[in-house]
């Protein structure tokens, strides 16, 4: 049994969530205590529920602790099954983080599965949708994971609702990965996005930030979408491309009375800081790219902008599952240098 305290460092879901994907691919059983420890709100939310119960159902594991607001859970898995799928989060909670925790122990179930899942899709605090299509996902599939994500509805917060199918087809070929210096900007690309508000805001966010961008690189395209939604909502996102395979994407949300500029400025604003570092990858992808590097025999690096409270809780969660090495260096919240090398006990 490994035992797994959830109010260690960043204290938050990302601890439960690698825990369960881990325990899924090793079949290690899990003791996870104190769950969310560091949150206003400890324990199981409606979406850590949904992940606690979706790996339990994909591995045939017995669990216990699996109710809401629950600070401990245990998870023994059996075997793990691919196949056809359907999840629901009741809440605006973020299905993006249930997809991910769910992404990798399908992508070694030995069979292609396919899956539906309900909840928020552009909501705080988690990469929205189009940040996983456009930046998390062609890294995965560099890497040689293999999967596809379709947005059939967004879900906003408050109410949430959005959904979204994936398929998921077994890893071939996984491979290192390295990103030491970025390169030159090459070019920027961006959406921006309402859902059942006028497209006139959604226009306005885009000139905004075109408005800022166009003096630092003069390859910057913006689409503006609207999207079938339940509720109402706006979001924008920015891809920047570097010459070296560099990569960063900033996304900033709508909320009522909140200006469109605004919206604009804060993922500007965060584009910009990036910017002013030597880091190859933001922050939010270097936190992402640990758990399957570590599944990927050989020895991966890569420089981020920032080293954050995040990548350290989840590097030291991975170390508790698997027999790997991973080096970080560099302060906090400054640019680091990362290193994983990776294992090969799940080929």
């Amino acid at each position: 049994m490994i035992e797994i305290n959830g109010a260690q460092g960043e204290g938050g879901g990302q601890i439960l969530r690698t825990s369960l994907t881990l325990a899924a691919l090793t079949k290690a059983p899990v003791h996870i205590h104190h769950i969310r420890a560091n949150r206003s709100r400890p324990g199981l939310r409606p979406q850590h529920l949904a992940a606690v119960n979706a790996i339990a159902k994909l591995t045939n594991a017995e669990v216990s602790g699996a109710h809401l607001n629950s600070s401990e859970i245990t998870l023994s898995p059996s075997s793990l099954r691919p196949g056809r799928y359907r999840f629901d989060i009741p809440t605006a909670g973020a299905l993006s983080l249930l997809f991910q925790t769910l992404f990798f122990p399908l992508s070694f179930a030995g069979g292609t599965s396919e899956i539906v899942l309900t909840g928020g899709t552009h909501v705080p605090w988690s990469p929205i949708f189009h940040y996983l299509v456009h930046q998390w996902l062609p890294v995965m599939l560099a890497l040689g994971f293999r999967g596809e994500l379709t947005l059939h509805k967004a879900g906003f917060y408050p109410q949430g609702g959005g959904q979204v199918g994936a398929k998921i087809l077994p890893a071939q070929g996984l491979r290192p990965y390295s990103c030491a210096t970025r390169g030159a900007l090459s070019r920027i690309r961006g959406l921006s996005g309402v859902a059942n508000l006028t497209e006139e805001i959604a226009k306005r966010q885009k000139h905004q930030a075109l408005k800022r961008l166009y003096s630092l690189c003069k390859d910057v395209k913006l689409k503006t979408l609207d999207l079938p939604s339940p509720g109402k909502g706006t979001f924008i996102q920015l891809n920047a491309e570097f010459a070296n395979s560099g990569r960063a994407c900033y996304s900033a949300l709508g909320a009522p009375g909140k200006l469109a500029e605004r919206v604009a400025d804060e993922a500007v604003d965060q584009l910009l800081a990036f910017l002013e570092t030597d880091g190859c990858v933001d922050q939010y992808l270097a936190d992402q790219l640990l758990l399957p590097l570590a599944m990927i025999h050989g020895t991966s690096s890569f420089r981020t902008n920032a080293i954050t409270q995040h990548l350290l809780t989840n590097a030291s969660v991975i170390r508790q599952f698997l027999p790997v090495d991973i080096r970080i260096d560099g302060a906090l919240n400054q640019p680091g240098w990362v290193q994983i090398a990776g294992t090969d006990a799940l080929a």
